[in-house]
């Protein structure tokens, strides 16, 4: 898990992916909701469309997604990604919630520099 200290460190190229990933997820989610809510007089929730969130949260979710799609790329290069983990890296940009399960597979296996590096074992509890 990552501590709320270490989720806003940007100070390195594996890290922004992995921020940028982990925030692509919400921005998905609050996406859908607006969509939803932009239909909300087909559903019976309001009189006619809530526009407003789609705007928002579209606006949202489109500089989290070039955030993401950007440090993907930049973290091809600084890391020398081979092709199967940067088109991962950039299908995980369109598939809601994909980034999150990119980011812990790149991390699991590796490919996030620094990141995937062991964590030290915790302490036994007595």
């Amino acid at each position: 898990m990552v501590a709320m200290g270490d989720f806003f460190d940007l100070s390195t190229v594996a890290k922004r992916v992995r921020f940028f990933g982990i925030l692509e997820a919400p921005s998905w989610a609050l996406l859908l909701i607006g969509s939803l809510l932009k239909r909300a007089d087909t559903f019976g929730i309001a009189d006619g469309p809530i526009t407003w969130p789609v705007m928002v949260f579209g606006m949202l979710h489109g500089v989290i997604f070039v955030g993401y799609a950007i440090s993907c790329l930049l973290a091809s290069r600084e890391l020398e990604w081979p092709a199967k983990t940067i088109v991962l890296a950039l299908v995980s940009t369109v598939i809601p919630f994909a980034s999150v399960f990119f980011e812990r597979w790149a991390e699991r296996t590796g490919q996030l520099g620094e990141l995937s590096q062991a964590a030290t074992p915790a302490a036994v509890a007595s």
